[in-house]
Formats: structure tokens, sequence, C-alpha cells
């Protein structure tokens, strides 16, 4: 088949709407060929990136060229994501391009080669269509860099797409990729997920491996994981990346499961916006009408988890931003990174944090924990323009709901839930090893309440 060649009933214009399983089965069947999936992807970045920009760099000649190579490529038939356009987050190598961290004070040389994440996306038949953008050193979790351009919710222009991992997140509610790569220190995945109405998976420590080979990120805070429109996009994934065939094709649970549910932010003294606090509350309902034991429940979350979090945030942070000039970088960024660099010798991994294991023991009487993702919906773009960084930094904790799971290295999914305006997430956390589990409730919500693949911006009149 030819770039050109019709696509044998095909619809090209709708495969920026198809899950990313279906697009590999397409072109593993030889009804669309990669060329044309990426092509269809570039009409849609050419159409809306503008508006979003989720993009740090768009690879268009050299998706197409991959696309022609992949085409042409034996065992193109036995690959799980042949054809798939993957957005890689900018904290991630890919060859042939910068890796800038969402700052002007990386270095602008060109990476030698791929990741060994982005190796096995490529291994696996995925197209890498472009890097997306990401807030400096992926400290906050909106995307505002100041040495690039402001990410924005393709459900609504005028708020975050949320962050770190914004512009992935963005990207897939626009359609302009099937699939993302990101990482997660305290919600990075899981905060765009919800933002943005696209599901986005924290596996536990030592599933993924963490990009750049490291052993450890911000203390043990950071997980790689994936985004997608779909549970079995984000399962096939998950597997694609950790190198296993362990969750593919997620099963309905087998039995009734005893879930906890709480409908309260992890912070204390922070509020639940209205719907925030109903996703909850209809997940529980939803999941105990299909025959589930739903038990509400507080994790025994400490009153000072900000704390034990913020000590590993910014010891981390002083580790990334070590060797960068310090004059480029933005000045709530330097100032943190200082403070970091103070703090890092009395720093001790979140595994030791006494925490983890209370709540590792508090969970284990449990399948799984339905609470929110965020206090409330995505917040308007500049809602921490200009403010310090300790300001901004006891606002989004407020907001965040996803910290505690970094610090306890469980594993944590962010679903969409049922919306009639901006998107709401429910988060779903299962005890260490629970993958399978939080995949498995994933589903099944997917399937008793099915959430909008796209926001309205990527379905507008002319395109479909």
């Amino acid at each position: 088949m030819t770039d050109t060649t019709p696509a044998s009933g095909a619809d090209l214009a709708g495969l920026t709407a198809m899950p990313a399983l279906e697009i590999a089965r397409a072109v593993r069947e030889g009804k669309v060929s990669p060329a044309q999936v990426v092509q269809a992807h570039l009409a849609q970045i050419d159409r809306l990136e503008p508006q979003v920009r989720a993009f740090q760099v768009v690879l268009a000649e050299q998706a197409l060229a991959e696309a022609r190579i992949l085409a042409a490529r034996p065992g193109l038939a036995g690959l799980p994501l042949a054809g798939v356009p993957v957005a890689v987050k900018d904290n991630v190598d890919v060859a042939g391009v910068p890796t800038r961290h969402g700052s002007a004070a990386t270095p602008a040389e060109a990476a030698r080669a791929d990741d060994e994440l982005v190796r096995r996306l490529r291994a696996a038949g995925c197209v890498v269509i472009g890097k997306t953008q990401m807030p400096e050193l992926a400290i906050w979790p909106f995307t505002e860099p100041q040495a690039y351009p402001v990410t924005r919710n393709p459900w609504d222009t005028e708020r975050t797409p949320g962050g770190s991992t914004g512009g992935g997140a963005a990207a897939l509610a626009s359609g302009m990729a099937a699939l993302a790569l990101g990482s997660d220190g305290g919600g990075s995945i899981r905060v765009p997920a919800a933002c943005c109405g696209v599901v986005g998976l924290k596996p536990g420590p030592g599933v993924v491996p963490l990009a750049g080979g490291m052993d450890s990120h911000w203390y043990g805070l950071t997980e790689f994981g994936p985004l997608a429109r779909t549970v079995g996009d984000i399962a096939a994934a998950l597997d694609v990346l950790a190198g296993t065939a362990a969750h593919v094709t997620p099963a309905l649970p087998d039995r009734p499961l005893r879930i906890a549910w709480i409908a309260a932010a992890a912070a204390v003294g922070a509020r639940l916006a209205p719907p925030a606090r109903a996703a909850v509350e209809d997940t529980a309902a939803a999941l105990r009408e299909a025959g589930h034991r739903l038990v509400r429940a507080r994790p025994p979350i400490p009153a000072n988890l900000g704390l034990k979090f913020m000590s590993r945030w910014l010891a981390g942070i002083a580790q990334d931003a070590a060797g960068l000039p310090t004059e480029a970088l933005e000045e709530r960024t330097a100032k943190m990174a200082r403070r970091g660099e103070r703090m890092a010798r009395k720093v001790k991994p979140a595994s030791a944090d006494p925490f983890a294991a209370r709540a590792a023991r508090w969970i284990s009487g449990f399948d799984a924990l339905i609470m929110p993702t965020l206090a409330r919906p995505a917040v308007p773009i500049g809602t921490w323009a200009g403010k310090g960084w300790f300001p901004t930094a006891l606002s989004v904790g407020n907001w965040l709901c996803t910290m505690p799971w970094n610090l306890a290295g469980l594993p944590a999914i962010s679903v969409p839930a049922p919306n009639s305006g901006l998107p709401v997430g429910v988060q779903i956390v299962a005890p260490a090893g629970g993958e399978n589990v939080i995949l498995s409730i994933a589903a099944e919500l997917e399937r008793l309440r099915p959430w909008p693949r796209l926001a309205p911006l990527a379905t507008a009149p002319g395109h479909r």
C-alpha cells in the first residue's frame, strides 16, 4: 500500500479519534498505512496546535520517514502498536532532538540516541510524532514555562491542561497523538489526565524503567508511564514500556472487590469542589451497583504530608538543576534549587518514610481505593503566575490529591468521570503490585460509564 492508496474503507479523517489499539489493528490488517496514520495526525496538529501549543517540537518529516520505513518492516503484522503516533515528554531523549526539560537553561544539543523507553515504543511499532511541552524541570502541575509557549487545555483554552505532562495530555485530548509518554513525581501523569479527560497511569516502583537509566529520581518519588484515551491503550502501552505481557486486555473483575472510597481532598483543610465530590460519589455508587463492596474509609495521610513530600521534591529539583546556569533558570526554580541543595543531606528515599509502610498496611485491607485526582477541575491559566515558589507550592498542594501515592510508592491511575463541563478525574490506588487491579476497575468504569474520548475542540465542524 502506498501513502496515497485508498484505505480500504477506513475513514482517514477519523483516525485521530481512534484508540491506539484500533489504529494498530488497522495497520496490521493493511486497511491503512502507517504514513496515512501519521498524515492524519499531522493534519490535526496543523489545525489545532496553534491554539493548544502541546508540542515542544513536531517531528513531521521524521515521523513520515519513520512511518514509511515501518510499512516495510518485517513482522509488521505482529507489532502491538503498529503505526501508533506517540508524543514523548520533553524530559525523555529522542535521537536527533534536544531534551530541554521545559527550560532555557538546558543544553540545546540534540540527543545522540533514543532513551530505552522510546526504543521500546518504536520496537512495538510506535511512531514518535513530537516532543511535548512541560513546566521547567517538571516542577509544577501546570504547563506554563517561561521559555516556551503556554500549553492550553483543549476543553477550554483559557485553562491549564495540568502538568507536568501537560503537553502530552493536551495532545491526546485534541487528537494530535494516540499515546503519550510521561513522568509522575507528585501527580504529573494523573493531574493532566484529570484536567484533559484522558487516562493516566503511574505504575509502582520498578515496573517501568526510569528515563535516562536512573536508579531513582526525586528520591524515589518519580515513575514513568503512559497516558491514553482508553484503558485498553494504557494497558498495552504499560506492557510495552515495562517489557512484559502481563497487562494487555484488562479483564473485568472476576469477583466482588472490597474497595475503600473517600470524597475528600488529600491535604488537611482543603475542600473539594462539587464536581470532584460528585465524581467520586457517583463512581462509588456505580461500583456498588456492579456488585462490589464499597467501604467509606480515610487513608492514614498525615497532616505533615506536604512537608514530607516537599523535602524530597526540593532536594530532587536541586539535583536536576545542578550544573545548569542559574541565570537561565526561572526565578522560582533557582530559589527552589538553592533551598533543596541545603536540605539534601538530610533527605532519605521516599521508601524510608514511615508513611510508606503505614499506607501499605492500611491499603492491604482493600483491593483498591477510590478518591479524587484533584480537588477541583482545571484552573485558569495564570493562576500562579508571578507568585513565589512557597505560596505556589502551598496552593497547588491543596489542589492535588495525588502526592501521597508517590510518597507511598503505590500504583495509581486517573480515569475520567462523566461530566457536563470541564473534565473531572477519579483516582484509583492499589496495593503494591496492583497495576492489574486498577486497570481492571478502570476497564469496568469505562464500560459502565464511558467518557468522551476527545475534547470538543478536536471534533469541531469540518472534522470528525
